[in-house]
């Protein structure tokens, strides 16, 4: 397992905690930026990170800015990405086990180190279930794929 990830200005303190917990559980970790505290444009990091994922180069990501609601409609952006914005372990294992989500967003501000640690927890161990929900999967990516196609 190989996982990206990426905050704007208002994550590095959190992105530095959730890289040494990830290593912590024996996953690989790929730092996308930023490592500094002045002001950037979080879509150029979400971009990264989001890329990484769609194209396979890693197996999930994990966004972080301020409030995880920039991050989130970047990340949305990309063919096959499934981000999805958890700042509680409730919505982080759902996201896994039901929407099979690859990428982790989190609000830097919002959320507590602690708490996100245990968010990250929580989601790199859920598995998805499968069954009913691989229809709905499908049925999101043919949305894309019509999207792509006809735009519209």
């Amino acid at each position: 397992m190989v996982v990206a990830i990426g905050c704007d200005h208002a994550g590095i303190e959190l992105k530095q905690e959730l890289i040494s917990l990830l290593w912590d559980m024996g996953i690989e970790c790929l730092d996308y930026g930023t490592d500094s505290p002045q002001s950037v444009d979080y879509p150029d990091f979400g971009e990264k990170v989001s890329d990484a994922v769609s194209t396979g180069k890693v197996d999930r990501g994990i966004l972080i800015c301020g409030t995880g609601i920039g991050m989130s409609i970047v990340a949305n952006k990309f063919p096959g990405i499934r981000a999805s914005l958890c700042n509680d372990l409730f919505t982080a294992k759902m996201s896994r086990m039901h929407n099979d989500a690859n990428i982790l967003v989190i609000g830097g501000r919002i959320v507590g180190n602690d708490l996100a640690k245990e968010i990250v927890r929580v989601w790199m161990n859920t598995l998805f279930e499968g069954g009913r929900h691989i229809n709905r999967l499908n049925k999101i990516k043919q949305i894309e794929e019509r999207i792509t196609r006809h735009g519209s």
